[in-house]
């Protein structure tokens, strides 16, 4: 079989035609197998009468949904590659990636009109737009999504694209500079959802709740491995706390996957002490690291909350912590998956000692081909067939990853390195803080020291003295916090990353001699 991600959608809707593929939670929509097929055929035939050729870039300015899924896999079929936008993004953020992708198509939702009506008319290489909603509001120059693939055959299109050929253009958050486009190809992605599937307890019919934005690879690959294994992905359109664990019960889900600022907050919903959750075996967390109370307090909820480490540059997968393992290593991310190898090395490339913090390198068949039109960029992360994380780590002698934090946020105060991510996992514990960063901040003295950026809890919220307090004895005296600054929210991008360099930029320091 051709190693096309659009095929694996025909496969599988001929192997489990009547098996459910795909709800949205909102629209009440259902789609088996067949259907989604179907739809997807219709939106790749709709491409391809446009001129749309292999190699051609198609961009997707959706919430999450049917539209996405199809279009996706549709594109796939025709070896178009897609390029999903992140739609938290401004105009002129969007012009970039759009322009710098070079991408012919821009299908995007209504929900979105006002951007997309800001980058019309701009010097784009757009030449197809596609909106997808009430046609009532339809721009004259666009295209009715909902019209023109209802009105395409169903028929399977001419399959093009095999394992080397592009599959998508996913550009990195950009938390500093401008955004790197990481290219996968259908290999890639196949493998990462092999690799997912051969690692974690995934089953046919598992129903997979579907949090993140797809535009995101720890969204799009679990979904793609989900359907690979012939599994329902339940698909909320944005995250919503109050009302996913009524999903978790109406939809009987079994796995999922977010991160730890979505699980702590589903944690201040009153229903997640009443609502039936006994079909749940595990969630997924990642994006940063999972504090132990928190996986702690899933296990009293009967729920398994396994850490899992990847990167856009890897199609997500890098380190899974299994079943067995996500309480007796809690704070580790695991061992690396399946079909992966990780090392964790000094700055000379040698293996560290157990316990010794390094830089993580990745290695496997499902990490990206390049960083698009950035040879630069690419050879600085890709040498000798290892993809070099920028992440700091500990490993243990059997294997196990300890995520730090990224090494550019590495606080040296008096010549001791300090991570962050340390402090701030025994701040999560506190009672009283709702959440919390940790950042370094200008010493005369030391060079740097930590400060601690603190949420207050709605009950019970500290002052700065009793957080000090409470790290007495839970971290050695030059990793405790000497600054505790209070705010109303702690800036992440869409994946839950802490935005480190805002939080430097309103608290500037310096701290106390």
């Amino acid at each position: 079989m051709q190693t096309n991600l659009g095929l694996f959608l025909s496969k599988r809707a001929a192997l489990s035609p009547k098996v459910e593929a795909l709800v949205e939670v909102e629209k009440g929509r259902r789609f088996t197998y067949a259907e989604l097929d179907a739809r997807a055929n219709r939106i790749a035939q709709v491409l391809q009468a446009k001129g749309v050729q292999k190699g051609d870039r198609v961009a997707l300015l959706l919430m999450n949904g049917v539209e996405y899924i199809e279009a996706y896999f549709g594109a796939a079929k025709i070896g178009a590659v897609m390029v999903p936008l992140n739609w938290r993004l401004v105009p002129d953020e969007l012009e970039f990636i759009i322009g710098d992708s070079g991408s012919v198509v821009l299908i995007w939702g209504e929900e979105f009109d006002d951007s997309v009506k800001a980058l019309h008319g701009r010097d784009l290489p757009v030449k197809h737009w596609l909106r997808a909603g009430d046609a009532s509001s339809l721009p004259d120059w666009a295209d009715d999504y909902d019209a023109v693939t209802s009105a395409a055959p169903t028929d399977e299109p001419e399959i093009h694209g095999d394992e080397d050929d592009l599959l998508f253009i996913m550009y990195t958050s950009g938390t500093t500079g401008l955004p790197k486009g990481a290219v996968h190809t259908h290999g890639t992605m196949a493998w990462a959802s092999l690799t997912i599937n051969m690692t974690a307890d995934m089953r046919y019919r598992d129903r997979y709740l579907q949090l993140l934005p797809l535009f995101h690879v720890g969204a799009l690959t679990p979904a793609t491995a989900a359907i690979h294994r012939g599994g329902s992905v339940i698909v909320m359109r944005a995250f919503d706390p109050t009302r996913v664990f009524q999903v978790i019960e109406d939809e009987e889900i079994t796995t999922g996957l977010a991160v730890p600022a979505m699980l702590q907050v589903m944690l201040q919903v009153p229903a997640h002490k009443t609502a039936d959750t006994s079909r749940v075996r595990w969630f997924m967390s990642g994006a940063a690291p999972v504090p132990v109370s928190l996986i702690e307090t899933y296990a009293d909820l009967g729920i398994e909350i396994h850490q899992v480490y990847g990167l856009t540059e890897t199609c997500g997968p890098a380190c899974l912590i299994s079943p067995e393992e996500a309480i007796a290593k809690a704070g580790s991310t695991g061992p690396a998956f399946f079909h992966t190898d990780v090392r964790v090395v000094n700055e000379d490339g040698k293996d560290v000692e157990p316990g010794e913090i390094g830089e993580v390198i990745i290695r496997g068949p499902h990490i990206m081909k390049e960083y698009w039109n950035r040879p630069d960029a690419t050879a600085d992360t890709i040498k000798d067939g290892w993809l070099y994380s920028g992440d700091g780590a500990t490993i243990d002698k059997e294997g196990f990853v300890y995520i730090q934090d990224r090494i550019k946020d590495m606080i040296i105060s008096g010549g001791e390195n300090i991570y962050p991510a340390e402090i701030e996992n025994v701040l999560a514990a506190h009672p009283g803080i709702a959440e919390a960063a940790v950042i370094g901040m200008p010493s005369e003295k030391w060079g740097e020291s930590p400060a601690a950026i603190i949420v207050p809890a709605a009950e019970g919220a500290p002052t700065a003295e009793e957080v000090l307090e409470y790290c007495q004895g839970k971290l050695a005296r030059f990793k405790q916090p000497q600054v505790v600054e209070f705010t109303d929210e702690i800036p992440r991008n869409p994946t839950g990353k802490i935005l480190k360099r805002i939080l430097r930029e309103r608290f500037p320091g310096p701290a106390p001699s």
